[in-house]
């Protein structure tokens, strides 16, 4: 329960500075958060393709 407390608070304050933060600047940090999410999930493919061979 802690737990969801927190998460929530955290969503909250994140959201909060989103919807302070000008459009052009929320959607670069979004391109770069998506950007940097699909090299990792790329870079954790390739490494257990490799592991299971």
């Amino acid at each position: 329960m802690l737990f969801l407390v927190a998460a929530l608070m955290l969503l909250g304050v994140t959201l909060g500075t989103v919807a302070h933060a000008p459009l052009g600047l929320s959607a670069v940090a979004a391109v770069v958060i998506a950007v940097w999410l699909g090299i990792f999930a790329l870079r954790e493919r390739h490494s257990r393709r490799r592991a299971s061979h």
